[in-house]
């Protein structure tokens, strides 16, 4: 391996319908979403403390840089498939931030999903209106 070469350590996380693919690579603690930086690609300030809570709770903000490209799902769903999967990157990197990460649930994948539509109803739990005659 080349001096040049840098480890890159990488992380899928998903949320909804949301599929990030993360690379942490060591530097100042750039993060390049889909190719813009985080305040390009994400407008709420919300969105980029979700992504960045992973790297804040281990201490390792202006450790490594992150690259990643997500797809599907809205702004909310992708920063937190982001987020699971910073937090399995940097898992991957030392294992030391493994409880860090556990107790504040970062590893554990939001298994929350949108149910599906029951025929005879209008949405998954939405029943037509009902006449007694």
């Amino acid at each position: 391996m080349a001096k040049s070469e840098k480890i890159a350590y990488c992380g899928t996380g998903r949320r909804k319908s949301s599929i990030a693919r993360v690379r942490l690579v060591e530097g100042s603690g750039k993060i390049t979403i889909n190719g813009k930086t985080i305040d390009e690609f994400f407008g709420l300030e919300t969105l980029k403390v979700i992504v960045k809570q992973p790297l804040t709770v281990t201490n390792t903000l202006d450790k490594y840089d992150v690259i990643c490209t997500v797809q599907g799902g809205g702004f909310t769903g992708q920063a937190g498939a982001i987020r699971h999967g910073i937090a399995r990157a940097l898992n991957e990197a030392n294992i030391e931030y493994r409880p860090a990460l556990k107790t504040n649930g970062f590893l554990t994948r939001d298994s929350r999903m949108k149910e599906r539509k029951k025929y005879g109803l209008k949405k998954a739990r939405k029943a037509p209106q009902f006449s007694k005659r």
